[in-house]
């Protein structure tokens, strides 16, 4: 039998909300620049699910350049967030760069900070 595959919703359950969290994760992470985003972190305990909190200054550009980033960003997560060696509060800030980049570039700074912050299994 085949195991039963994994969701990839990235629900409530799955975001940060409040300034607290963000502020937490900066304060006491672990931090990493590197292409078109810098990711901030902390670990987790086993059994909680990795969350993502998403930054976008005005720096980026206009409410629509902003929004896109933002979705590029939330992107990158749902589609690799089973990858995970152990569950982290993630927070992720878009540069400026990422204005000039398409959904794989975008993808391929994300997996690279994450393998760089080896937070991902082998």
């Amino acid at each position: 039998m085949n195991p039963a595959p994994q969701r990839l919703r990235l629900g409530r359950p799955s975001r940060l909300a409040q300034s607290r969290d963000f502020a937490r994760v900066r304060q006491r992470g672990e931090r990493l620049v590197l292409g078109c985003l810098i990711a901030n972190w902390t670990r987790l305990s086993d059994g909680e699910r990795p969350k993502l909190g998403v930054v976008t200054s005005k720096k980026i550009g206009n409410a629509p350049a902003r929004s896109r980033a933002r979705r590029l960003l939330r992107e990158s997560f749902r589609l690799h967030q089973h990858d995970f060696a152990q569950p982290v509060d993630l927070v992720l800030v878009a540069r400026n760069s990422i204005v000039q980049k398409d959904f794989a570039g975008v993808e391929k700074d994300f997996l690279a900070a994450l393998h760089r912050a080896k937070l991902l299994k082998n």
